[in-house]
């Protein structure tokens, strides 16, 4: 949210926001914020924390919304700000998921993406990729009790595009103003862009 520079009085949309750890950091700093997740029970628990004291600087709580992020029910240029923190390689494309949250962002709007993505060399390349493809799943699933949800975040990482490749897809989506850095190693990476101002030249699909 730092990286994003969310300012006092904006309408802030939490894509993919899930138990709204994203969008109570924009409403303590002064955002209106909607956290939109498609799951209810990860919802629930936001809604749980949103009642807690520590909400917005004015008073006011983020707002959940059950939704889908592909078919948004908002109007055009609705935001000044979108962000969606491990959201967008769980979408069914991610060029259909920025598609959606370019039209929603005013002209000039900012878009935060909070994702993981993989040290590309060295020593920690080759640990993280043991952890994520060896350690992970066993842990998860002894930790959990099931089968399954873990395994899928080790595929849904390892197949996710390298954060360069992330920010061409970016670009080529409509996305201006693009730029990323790594986390942790390059474990995890966060891109920023905007929407093109109005009157601004069009960019290439291509």
């Amino acid at each position: 949210m730092a990286a994003l520079e969310a300012r006092p009085g904006e309408r802030i949309l939490d894509l993919c926001g899930g138990t709204g750890g994203l969008s109570l950091e924009a409403a303590r700093a002064g955002a209106r914020v909607v956290c939109c997740d498609f799951s209810h029970p990860m919802l629930g628990r936001a809604l749980a924390k949103f009642g807690e004291p520590a909400g917005g600087r004015d008073g006011s709580r983020p707002v959940p919304l059950l939704a889908d992020a592909l078919r948004l029910p908002f109007a055009d240029g609705s935001f000044d700000a979108v962000v969606i923190g491990f959201g967008i390689r769980n979408l069914r494309t991610i060029e259909e998921g920025l598609g959606e949250i370019l039209r929603v962002l005013r002209p000039g709007g900012r878009l935060g993406v909070l994702e993981f993505s993989r040290p590309s060399r060295g020593p920690l390349a080759a640990a993280y990729s043991l952890y994520l493809n060896g350690l992970l799943p066993r842990i998860g699933d002894a930790v959990s009790g099931r089968e399954g949800p873990y395994r899928y975040l080790a595929r849904t990482i390892g197949e996710f595009p390298p954060a360069e490749e992330l920010a061409g897809i970016m670009r080529r989506a409509g996305c201006a103003d693009v730029s990323w850095r790594a986390l942790t190693g390059g474990i995890v990476a966060v891109h920023l862009g905007r929407r093109p101002a109005a009157g601004a030249p069009a960019l290439s699909r291509g």
